[in-house]
C-alpha cells in the first residue's frame, strides 16, 4: 500500500540542503518539496539519524536559494517569544506564535532527550519545520506534540538548535553521525539508592554494569561507581551522561569524575565509537518504592544444575536467589527466583554466605535499605530493598 505524507523542513543552503525530522521522509519512495513561492522539486536524503529525529535532504535547483541560519539555544530563555512554521494538515505555509515553556525536556523520545517545550499551537504536518527567534533565526526544530486527542493543546517540543547543528554538519559532510560511547549501563541515583550508599545527594550516574572490552572496562570502571562528572561537566542526572559521553570524538582522552566506596577518584578515559546497532549508553530504569518487610529470599550457590534448571549462561557469575517468598520486600522489589546477586552494595560476592553477612551488617548499622546488584535474563540493574520496619 503506498500513501501520501506530508511534514515540513527548512533550507539551510543556498546549494540546497534542506532540515527536516526523520519521521517526515522515513521509508520514502519519493520525496518532493514545495517552496513557498510554490516551486517543486524532487529530494533526495542525503543522510540521516534516527537518535534525534533529524534527516538532511538535498534538492537541485537552477539558481541559488534562499536559506535560513540556526540561532544559538543555549540563550533561549523560559518566557522567550517564538514563531513555529510549517505545514500543519497539510494546509500549506504557516506560522503560529507561543512562547517558550520549558527547556531540557525527556520525553522518552530517544537517548538524547533534550527537548524545548514550547506553546505555540503546532499539529500534525509541523514536524521538520522551524522554530524561529524574533529576529528570524532557528532555535529548534518541531518535532513533536503531546496530545491526548490528537489536536494541538499548547504542548509542543522542538530539538534545540545547538543540538541540531552537530548532527546536521555531520551529515553534510559524511551522512551519517558518529558519536562517543563508554560501554556502560546507567540508572538513575534514586533516594532509596543513595540512602542505601550513605549518600546525602542524588546526584550522578549509577553504573549497573559494563561491557567487557568497551572504553569503559578498559578505564577499570566498575558496578556500583557513580560518575559525578566528565572532564569539566557536571553530571546532575544520570541521562546527562550520555549526552556529554556521545559530543566526544572517539578517541578522544575524558576525566571521569567518579565516587567509589564513598571516596572521589578520577579515572582517564579514551572515547570509542557508538556501534550503530546498540543502545549500550542507555538508561535502565527501576522501580525502587519503599517496600517494608525482610528480604525474603533463598540463596543457592550456582551450580552447573541450577544453571541448566534457570537457563542461566555459562559466563553470568554471582549468587543464585533459589527462591523469594511472595510479599516480601525483596520479591515486592522485582527480585525473583532465577536471578542472581552479583554486588551487595558495591562489593562483589560470589556465595551465599558473603550475600548473608554483608546484609547483616548493613541492618547493624541500621541502614534502611540493602542496595543488591541483580541480575535476571541478560538485564543488570541495581535495586534497594527496604529492611523491615517492625
Amino acid at each position: 500500500h503506498k500513501y501520501q505524507a506530508v511534514g515540513s523542513g527548512f533550507i539551510v543552503s543556498a546549494d540546497g540542503y534542506v532540515v527536516t525530522n526523520y519521521h517526515v521522509v522515513e521509508d520514502a519512495d519519493e520525496i518532493e518539496i514545495v517552496t513557498h513561492d510554490g516551486s517543486r522539486y524532487n529530494a533526495s536524503i542525503k543522510g540521516h539519524d534516527a537518535k534525534t529525529d533529524l534527516a538532511l535532504i538535498k534538492i537541485e535547483a537552477d539558481r541559488p536559494l534562499p536559506y535560513i541560519e540556526f540561532g544559538n539555544s543555549d540563550n533561549a530563555k523560559v518566557g522567550d517569544w517564538v514563531v513555529a512554521v510549517g505545514n500543519p494538515f497539510g494546509l500549506g505555509g504557516s506560522v503560529t506564535a507561543g512562547i517558550i515553556s520549558a527547556r531540557g525536556r525527556d520525553i522518552q523520545s530517544g537517548p538524547f532527550d533534550d527537548y524545548l517545550q514550547i506553546d505555540a499551537p503546532i499539529n500534525r504536518g509541523n514536524s521538520g519545520g522551524p522554530l524561529l527567534d524574533t529576529q528570524g533565526r532557528v532555535l529548534g526544530i518541531n518535532t513533536a506534540i503531546f496530545s491526548p486527542g490528537g489536536g494541538n493543546v499548547g504542548i509542543g517540543f522542538a530539538i534545540p538548535a545547538n543540538m541540531a547543528k552537530g548532527v546536521i554538519d555531520q551529515l553534510m559532510s559524511n551522512g551519517s553521525v558518529a558519536r562517543g560511547w563508554l560501554g556502560v549501563y546507567i540508572q538513575p541515583l534514586t533516594r532509596d539508592i543513595a540512602d542505601s550508599l550513605r549518600l546525602e545527594e542524588t546526584r550522578g550516574a549509577l553504573v549497573a554494569s559494563v561491557i567487557p572490552g568497551s572504553p569503559a572496562a578498559a578505564a577499570d570502571l566498575k558496578p556500583g561507581d557513580i560518575i559525578l562528572g566528565v572532564d569539566d561537566a557536571a553530571v546532575a542526572e544520570f541521562r546527562d551522561l550520555p549526552r556529554l559521553v556521545a559530543d566526544r570524538k572517539a578517541g578522544s582522552k575524558v576525566t571521569l569524575e567518579i565516587m567509589r566506596k564513598g571516596k572521589i577518584i578520577e579515572s582517564q578515559a579514551k572515547v570509542g565509537q557508538m556501534p550503530d546497532d546498540t543502545a549500550d549508553l542507555a538508561a535502565i530504569e527501576t522501580d525502587t518504592e519503599p517496600k517494608p518487610g525482610r528480604l525474603g529470599i533463598q540463596l543457592a550457590e550456582l551450580t552447573p544444575g541450577a544453571r541448566e534448571h534457570f537457563k542461566i549462561p555459562e559466563d553470568a557469575d554471582g549468587v543464585l536467589v533459589a527462591a523469594e517468598e511472595k510479599n516480601r520486600a525483596a520479591a515486592k522489589a522485582g527480585i525473583q527466583a532465577g536471578s542472581l546477586i552479583n554486588r551487595v552494595g558495591q562489593d562483589k560476592v560470589s556465595m551465599p554466605e558473603d550475600v548473608v553477612s554483608r546484609v547483616r551488617e548493613a541492618a547493624r548499622e541500621k541502614q534502611p535499605s540493602v542496595l543488591l546488584l541483580v541480575e535476571y535474563a541478560g538485564e543488570r540493574r541495581f535495586i534497594a530493598v527496604k529492611f523491615a520496619t517492625s
